[in-house]
């Protein structure tokens, strides 16, 4: 047996490694936007309706995901934020992401979509309440 078939055995806590630390990265954005925390996003000042929307999703999905509640659910409507995100904010600067900024975007939305069909792996609430 190989080095690698012997790390499948570990899928499930990779899986939960990769879902916290999108998730950690993912609340930075939305306390950016509502608490200027670590630093302000943007121009500051005060937030648009549409801001406050994705701020307020960034933060409370962005929990339920690094608890991995609501797991699949909250990846698909985060994974539409991101895409939604890209489109309008980043899309129209060019083409290329590296380009537009919005190479993060692109990132959160695949990882989202990840988890939408992976599930939440390990140390979840969500496969603590399936048992």
């Amino acid at each position: 047996m190989s080095i690698f078939e012997r790390l499948g055995a570990y899928r499930p806590q990779a899986l939960a490694v990769l879902r916290i630390m999108t998730a950690l990265l993912f609340i930075e954005h939305g306390t950016m936007k509502l608490f200027a925390f670590p630093g302000p996003q943007g121009a500051g000042g005060s937030l648009s309706a549409l801001m406050m929307f994705a701020a307020l999703l960034e933060l409370v999905g962005g929990i339920l995901i690094a608890v991995g509640f609501l797991t699949r659910p909250v990846a698909f409507l985060l994974a539409g934020e991101m895409a939604f995100a890209y489109f309008m904010a980043h899309a129209p600067r060019s083409f290329f992401p590296a380009m537009n900024g919005g190479d993060a975007a692109v990132l959160f939305c695949f990882a989202f979509l990840y988890l939408v069909f992976a599930g939440a792996g390990a140390w979840s609430i969500d496969n603590r309440s399936a048992k």
